[in-house]
């Protein structure tokens, strides 16, 4: 009997202000325009039956508020889960490291995070280090999971970007 792949979600935050009234980059906050435009590819990602059993976010605010349109958007009831694994200048081993540790019974994965890590983490996923991907404010993409071996061997499903849903 094939097991269902997991299914995992790179979705990466909405556009965010420049600079943040404490100075940090952590607590850069989403703009109206990344908070709209984000909103529409959530809910186009939610036309595409998108129902993450765990949403998993960087501690950083804009990745944050990010989780939290897409929990919303998506209906997702329970708590998100923050991890350090998540912030920009993470490696993508820690987060495939957490992924198949902590979250390997999940059939659905949303993480939130930030370039550059979800594009290193897509290239990753699908088995190809140096591969580049413009992986946008606000895109998503999906990358589905058989095995959970060291190196990971994903196949991609598919990856939308904000352009493509502008209304």
């Amino acid at each position: 009997m094939k097991l269902r792949p997991m299914e995992v979600y790179l979705l990466r935050h909405g556009i965010a202000d420049d600079d943040s009234p404490t100075g940090r980059d952590q607590d850069r906050q989403l703009t109206a325009e990344g908070r709209r435009k984000l909103a529409e590819v959530v809910k186009t990602a939610a036309a595409a039956g998108v129902k993450p059993d765990v949403i998993v976010s960087s501690p950083y605010a804009r990745a944050l508020q990010t989780a939290d349109i897409a929990k919303e958007i998506l209906a997702f009831k329970d708590d998100i889960q923050r991890s350090q694994a998540l912030v920009p200048e993470s490696d993508p081993e820690e987060v495939w490291s957490e992924i198949r540790n902590a979250y390997r019974g999940a059939h659905s994965l949303l993480i939130s995070s930030h370039e550059p890590l979800m594009g290193r983490c897509t290239g990753f996923l699908l088995g190809y280090t140096d591969l580049l991907i413009d992986f946008q404010k606000g895109a998503i993409v999906r990358i589905d999971i058989e095995s959970f071996g060291i190196q990971p061997r994903g196949l991609l499903k598919w990856m939308l970007v904000p352009k493509l849903v502008a209304s």
